[in-house]
């Protein structure tokens, strides 16, 4: 069974209907689109292709599993639920799928130097990692706040060869942490890639990216067909900035059968502030509306005079206030579902897989397990159901052990 080809997108500004772009100062204009010719001449050289196989075979570990979780499924006495493990890969999270992309990118134009922003750690862990691997300098910006409750990716960072620099700024989170990375690209773009982590900020990072992580969902895609013989009812992943979502749901967009349900960070509150749902404002989430932030034009949380807001999350990965260009198409499209789990939703979720199937999730991933146990009992017993289990829960044990 094939897939319809879904619609190509961006179009050739970088939009994503009227979302995407490139909002960006004039002395990055040069460096995104000398990116933007790099990566076509890349996709175009299947030798390219063939050293990112190798790479993503011996290196990080795939092709990952997609195990049936039996225990789960009885437990919640729904739908035949099956786990796309992106947690086995080597540094533990999707992450590593987009670092070594841009690795081989980053040496295909020259570059000797990689920058990089991190929230929860782990893509700071996978590009110091492929950083090690490619012979590359590599520097990371980290928020002080996630610093200190992701301190062992941060010790794992620096093991790896890389410089972790501490932004103090702001709500010292991912935000202020891309900030700062950027100001670091602009002052030395021609010795310097600026390896961003998720589907976000300028054209063509969000297609790039996109592209790197799309190797999930045809796995899934492959998988589920050999293990059912069909295509699942639903898809079910985390949404921080939205790339392991969009890595899970690209292979199904031309499938208008299969159902895509993407779950934001719904803190401790509703209130703005409080959470970090942005394309959830239909479940009474304040502070959601369209905007500029970071070289993109997408959703984003907001004061009511346009500042920037600040965010919440129990996990580090998911407290961005704007989303993926490409997410905010698709959720006016109507073609993927958001929602939001809360903290302590996420928290009992990680709780139960654990003890359930031997499985401690990233508590990113955690928020949709969460989303999952609670639309279980509603579900039919001949339903299939795929989450993207994105990262494991070892960065998460001093989180998770002042909770349980």
């Amino acid at each position: 069974m094939t897939s319809a080809a879904p619609q190509s997108v961006p179009d050739s500004r970088g939009r994503y209907g009227p979302f995407g772009g490139r909002y960006v100062p004039e002395t990055l204009v040069a460096p995104l689109e000398e990116l933007e010719r790099a990566y076509a001449e890349a996709r175009a050289d299947q030798s390219f292709q063939k050293e990112l196989d190798d790479l993503f075979h011996n290196f990080a570990g795939r092709p990952t599993p997609l195990q049936f979780a039996s225990r789960l499924t009885a437990q919640l006495a729904g739908p035949r639920i099956y786990l796309k493990r992106e947690d086995l890969l080597h540094t533990g999270a999707h992450k590593i799928n987009n670092a070594l992309g841009q690795g081989l990118l980053a040496l295909r134009m020259g570059k000797k130097r990689i920058i990089a922003e991190t929230g929860a750690g782990q893509h700071g862990v996978a590009t110091a990692a492929v950083a090690a691997r490619l012979g590359l300098s590599c520097t990371i910006y980290m928020g002080t706040e996630d610093m200190e409750r992701q301190r062992l990716n941060v010790f794992r960072m620096r093991l790896l060869g890389a410089e972790v620099t501490g932004v103090d700024s702001g709500s010292r989170t991912l935000k202020d942490a891309i900030n700062e990375a950027m100001r670091d690209w602009v002052t030395n773009v021609r010795t310097s890639h600026y390896l961003l982590g998720s589907v976000l900020g300028a054209h063509p990072y969000p297609q790039i990216v996109r592209d790197f992580q799309k190797i999930i969902g045809e796995e899934a895609r492959e998988q589920i067909l050999r293990a059912e013989g069909r295509l699942p009812d639903h898809l079910f992943a985390c949404v921080g900035g939205g790339s392991n979502a969009i890595g899970l749901f690209h292979a199904f967009l031309g499938d208008a059968k299969v159902k895509m349900l993407g779950v934001e960070a719904g803190g401790r509150g509703k209130s703005l502030g409080e959470h970090a749902a942005r394309l959830a404002a239909a479940e009474g989430f304040a502070g959601a509306r369209p905007g500029v932030l970071q070289g993109t034009y997408t959703y984003l949380l907001q004061t009511a005079d346009g500042q920037i807001s600040t965010t919440h999350s129990v996990s580090a990965g998911l407290d961005y206030p704007g989303v993926g260009p490409e997410h905010a198409w698709l959720a006016e499209r109507g073609r993927v579902e958001y929602t939001a789990a809360g903290d302590g939703e996420a928290v009992e979720a990680a709780r139960t897989l654990a003890r359930i199937e031997g499985i401690v999730p990233a508590l990113e991933s955690a928020h949709a397990v969460a989303e999952l146990i609670r639309r279980a009992p509603k579900m039919g017993k001949d339903e299939v159901v795929v989450l993207n289990l994105s990262g494991r829960g070892d960065k998460d044990m001093e989180i998770l052990s002042r909770y349980v």
